[in-house]
């Protein structure tokens, strides 16, 4: 009886701390989520990639017109990086300058979805570059073309999001499933659905077409940027799909379209408003 006695006294003991324990766990995880969220950075950069063949001078206009436009004089740094994994920093960030631009370009610009692969983790490198130079723990990102892509890719494959997260993503004539049409889908959409739940769950993410006719933006068929919402759609926190036309709707011009510039005003360089 006393055998019996002492183990249902050890049994007790362990239901009344996992009683307590259990809700002790969930309250400190998100106390941990809360103090992290009061706890931002004051710099958010906004990190951007270019498409395929683009330098790191693909923003300058971009840049510019959103400088003259708002009066942030917001600072422009751009980082290079070459095959062999050394990078070049041209540029710098204002003291209080607490959305900078940033360029991420790189030597291997290519077209291709090996060359998407490889971009991505040069991007990867990039990164964690920066954050250990500047030391941000948030930032949003903009990529045009292919950069959507390298996004895609490095979200999926390399972010972690433990100490730095992502707010935003916006990006813009990105085509997820490359010239293919609707009905015809390329490994590296295939891949990218594949690996969907990867994703950040709080990201909030914007897919902007450009259309100079009804099916494209003269290079990128507007089917192509919407299949972005078989990838981020209903796993991250919000994705929204917008489509911009009209003069500079081309896909080239789309980063100097005046639709485009107010979309990146309004929901990556000032969303709370």
């Amino acid at each position: 009886m006393k055998k019996y006695n002492r183990l249902f006294c050890i049994v007790a003991i362990f239901i009344i701390i996992f009683c307590f324990a259990f809700p002790g766990a969930i309250w400190a995880q998100k106390n941990a989520k809360r103090l992290q969220d009061q706890k931002n950075s004051p710099l958010a950069p906004i990190i951007m990639i270019p498409g395929s063949s683009a330098t790191v001078n693909r923003f300058d206009r971009l840049v510019d017109r959103i400088n003259r436009d708002d009066h942030q004089n917001h600072s422009l740094l751009k980082v290079k990086v070459f095959n062999d994994g050394h990078m070049t920093f041209a540029g710098s960030i204002r003291p209080n300058d607490n959305q900078p631009f940033i360029v991420v370009g790189f030597e291997n610009n290519h077209d291709g979805y090996s060359n998407i692969k490889k971009q991505g983790r040069m991007f990867n490198q990039a990164f964690k570059a920066l954050v250990r130079r500047y030391n941000f723990n948030h930032f949003s990102g903009i990529g045009h073309s292919n950069g959507g892509l390298i996004y895609t890719e490095f979200l999926e494959n390399y972010y972690s999001g433990r100490n730095v997260r992502i707010n935003r993503l916006m990006t813009i004539g990105s085509p997820y499933n490359f010239a293919e049409t609707a009905n015809r889908e390329t490994q590296m959409l295939h891949d990218f659905r594949a690996n969907r739940n990867r994703l950040p769950k709080n990201l909030i993410m914007y897919s902007v077409a450009g259309t100079e006719n009804y099916v494209e933006d003269g290079l990128v068929p507007v089917s192509s940027v919407e299949a972005g919402k078989y990838i981020y759609q209903g796993v991250v926190k919000h994705y929204t799909q917008i489509t911009v036309t009209g003069r500079l709707a081309q896909h080239s011009a789309l980063p100097q379209n005046s639709e485009v510039l107010d979309l990146i005003q309004r929901y990556i360089l000032r969303p709370e408003r």
